[in-house]
This record gives C-alpha cells, structure tokens and sequence, in this order.
C-alpha cells in the first residue's frame, strides 16, 4: 500500500525530506513556506509582487522523475545564473515560475506547469496563495545581564531566521493570508503528515501561525512525524538557537491539540539529558520518540536523505 504523504516546510530542510519520501512514496504532496525574503526569491517577490520561488523551486527539483528528462530538468531549473548584469544570482527556475504567474494569475497551476516538465512525483503547493512575512519579538541579553536586556523586533524570513536573542512572539503579515485550498485538502485527505526539519522559526513554523492550516493539521486523521534539526547552535549559516524540546514546545503552544506520533531526532546532536526530556515531551504529545544516525557524511549539518528514508520506512511499516 502506498501512503499519502502531505510534508510540510522550507527551504533545504523540506527537500531533504521530499528526497527521502519519494523512494517510498508517489503520493506526496509537499506545502511549501512562502515567506522568503533574501536573494534571488526576495529580488523576484519585490519587483512583481509575486510569491517567493526559491523554496517551491528546491521543492520540485526533490520531487523530480528519477530518469534522465526529470533529473537533467532538475538540474536545468537548479542552475544558477553567474553575471555582473541583473541575471547574477538568479535561476533558471525562479525566472521560470515567476513568468508562468506573470502571465497567469493562477499561482497553483503555474506550479503543476513545471511539475509537469519535470514529471515529478507528488504535487508542490504554496501554503498561501498571496506572499507574506514573518514578524519576530526577540529578547536580546548584553553579556549574560538580564538588567540590559532588550527587546528587538525583526521582521523577513532571513532577519528572523539569523536573529539571536530569546524568541517572544512570531506572527504572519498578513496575519491571515489567504490559503490554497488544494493544501487543506491535502492535508484532509492525507494519511501521514510529516513536519521539518528546517529553519524552525522562519520555514516551519508559519505552517502553524497560519490558523487554518494549523487547525487543518490538528484535525486530520494523518498520523504525524517531526523530523527535528541537526544542530542546536549554528545550521548553515543561520541561528538555529534552542533546542529540540523548546522548538517542540514552541508549535505546541501555537496548536496545544497536536498530537504526535513520532519523532526523530539525530543521537550525535543530543545529550543524554536532553535526549530524556525530549523522550519525555514527546511522549506528553502521544508520541514515539525515534533515535537515529541521519547526518549525511558528505553535507555539514544536513540530513541523509537515504538514512532519513530508512526511518520512514520503517516508521511506514
């Protein structure tokens, strides 16, 4: 039996996961962040005042046939323009979907255009149809004195995604953007529904700021998996900052009702102690907390996606 598989997230974090779900699976429908800010995604989003393609982009190349026309167009739609001009830093595949909605305002069709020309497994949805920002409240200590700290509000997935402090609050802008109804479907209808890894506050996250994607993801019967993070200081350039538990207990006390089935967490990033109250958390959510090795040798601080399909596979069944 094949398993209906919705995953939700951004950025690499997301494509690893894709990369590992679709060894398993043809049914897989990836709901994708939409908030970026920075590079090509952020130059594309302010000129057209369109979504941000990056994160969609890396979705479909992950999901991509596993032949020579579906990985030579991955790599095509991955190629990244090199110039002292307008086209530096650029790709081919941003500039693809940013036309497509350019001349059509039906942003999920000119998604299922280029998953058409990749012929790739599972469709890519946007979990919002308009794009949008995140918006951070952080708590920033000089040296360790509580009596000079200040609060720092930042506002761009990149800005919340590098802030450093003790998150306070997020919120979307809008704070209710409107929705893609093929994603609340998909997670109606989906019988696991997976969450991470990735940049916590900034990729994953919004899935659970926006409430009726949150509300969707609550109410399915899908059973739940959350993939937590590699590192709990640095990941890729980006601060990462807390821990397992504290990220779980953040979408926690945005969506108090989920319940989880599993989690998997990688052992070499975890101490025994915080191995144990994370086992602990978990287990408060209804779920089963898995223990694994899934870095990949070759990628600092990213998963394997073939370690991370051996998990949900045997998670699967």
């Amino acid at each position: 039996m094949t398993p209906r598989v919705v995953a939700l997230g951004g950025g690499h974090g997301l494509a690893v996961t894709l990369s590992a779900l679709r060894a398993l699976t043809g049914e897989i429908t990836a709901i994708v962040t939409v908030a970026d800010n920075g590079g090509s995604s952020g130059r594309l989003r302010q000129e057209f005042n369109q979504l941000p393609p990056g994160d969609l982009r890396m979705a479909l190349a992950a999901l991509c046939s596993d032949d020579a026309w579906g990985r030579g167009w991955a790599e095509i739609v991955q190629h990244r323009f090199t110039s002292s001009g307008e086209l530096n830093g650029h790709s081919l595949g941003n500039l693809l979907l940013t036309a497509l909605w350019d001349a059509n305002d039906d942003l999920v069709a000119g998604l299922d255009q280029v998953g058409a020309l990749l012929k790739v497994v599972g469709r890519v949805l946007p979990m919002a149809i308009e794009p949008m920002d995140i918006e951070a409240t952080f708590t920033i200590d000089k040296a360790g004195d509580d009596s000079r700290a200040r609060e720092e509000v930042v506002r761009g997935q990149v800005q919340v995604a590098t802030a450093k402090g003790r998150l306070q609050s997020l919120r979307l802008i809008p704070e209710k953007p409107q929705i893609a109804q093929a994603a609340l479907k998909a997670i109606a209808d989906a019988e696991w529904i997976t969450v991470g890894p990735g940049s916590w506050f900034s990729s994953v996250m919004p899935h659970f700021l926006l409430d009726e994607e949150a509300r969707a993801v609550a109410e399915s019967a899908a059973k739940k998996i959350m993939i937590f993070n590699l590192k709990e200081p640095l990941t890729a350039g980006e601060y990462a900052g807390n821990s397992p538990v504290e990220h779980l207990n953040l979408v926690r006390q945005h969506l108090p009702s989920l319940h989880i089935d599993y989690a998997i967490v990688d052992r070499a990033t975890i101490t025994d102690e915080r191995l144990n109250e994370l086992s602990s958390a978990v287990s408060s959510c209804g779920g089963e907390l898995i223990v694994a090795d899934l870095a990949d040798a070759d990628v600092e601080n990213h998963h394997d996606p073939k370690k991370l399909s051996s998990v949900f596979q045997h998670i699967f069944g």
